[in-house]
């Protein structure tokens, strides 16, 4: 029983030795106490892009002088194509591949590459000629629909809708539900496509704290993030359920034999 009982704890202790070694790798930001943030110093505003989906409301003294700025939807198609009301809710703007919107009254603006703010203020100068001087037009522009998508060794992955139009890399994994034990912290891959439509792909290490100074700590809409599996979960992939159960029916029989060892010698 001993020849049986010696070999088991040994592999207990290499596995156990493996972990402590493996959880160097699971912390993020190892190096935080080292280093200098100074370069993340600095709010970021999110800029427009082409598909980008905006609602742009205009409010003015009066509602009569804002109303040709704001176009409400009347009636929809319903998904049974019954028609239904819009109950006032306001029109969006669909960016389209040039860059441009077509506002109502003074036609085309061309808004990718501004931040909100730039675009409000573009905005309020093209309809200012419309209106009386003391009207003083406030415009307010958002990003209806500015998401994120998160996949991969993650507890769940999904498409993250981003409210405040500022999202960083750490916020969209923990909406995420964090990295699973199997997600590579130091290779995580962040997939994003520019106003031209190129796609590019950059790396980012999560046990590095420099990751906060990283251009890419801040995310852009429709921005990819994958979380690679690590060696063990690749191994681990190619064992069926019935050497999972072989496992397990091995494991019992070591312990039982433990356990009546113990009785023998009492």
């Amino acid at each position: 029983m001993k020849k049986i009982l010696i070999p088991f704890i040994a592999l207990l202790m290499i596995a156990l030795v493996g972990s402590c070694a493996g959880s160097k790798k699971v912390a993020y930001f190892q190096n935080i106490d080292s280093i200098s943030l100074a370069a993340s110093r600095g709010l970021y505003d999110a800029k427009i892009m082409p598909k980008d989906m905006l609602t742009i409301t205009v409010n003015t003294l009066t509602p009569e002088a804002a109303a040709p700025f704001n176009l409400a939807v009347s009636n929809s198609i319903g998904s049974r194509g019954q028609l239904n009301g819009g109950s006032g809710s306001l029109q969006g703007y669909l960016v389209d591949n040039d860059g441009y919107i077509n506002f109502p009254v003074v036609g085309k603006l061309h808004v990718a590459g501004l931040t909100k703010n730039e675009c409000q203020d573009l905005v309020a100068s093209k309809i200012a000629p419309y209106l009386a001087k003391t009207e003083n037009p406030i415009v307010t522009v958002r990003m209806s629909s500015y998401h994120v998508t998160v996949m991969g060794e993650v507890a769940s992955p999904k498409v993250v809708q981003v409210e405040t139009e500022k999202m960083s890399v750490l916020e969209a994994i923990a909406q995420a539900g964090d990295l699973t034990i199997y997600g590579k912290r130091n290779n995580i891959i962040l997939i994003r496509e520019d106003a031209n439509g190129e796609k590019t792909a950059h790396r980012l290490n999560l046990n590095d704290a420099h990751i906060i100074n990283s251009p890419y700590y801040y995310l852009q809409q429709n921005d990819v993030i994958y979380v690679e599996p690590n060696k063990v979960k690749a191994k681990n992939s190619g064992i069926g359920q019935s050497t999972t159960i072989w496992f397990s029916l091995v494991s019992i029989v070591i312990s039982v034999a433990s356990f009546i060892t113990n009785i023998v010698r009492n």
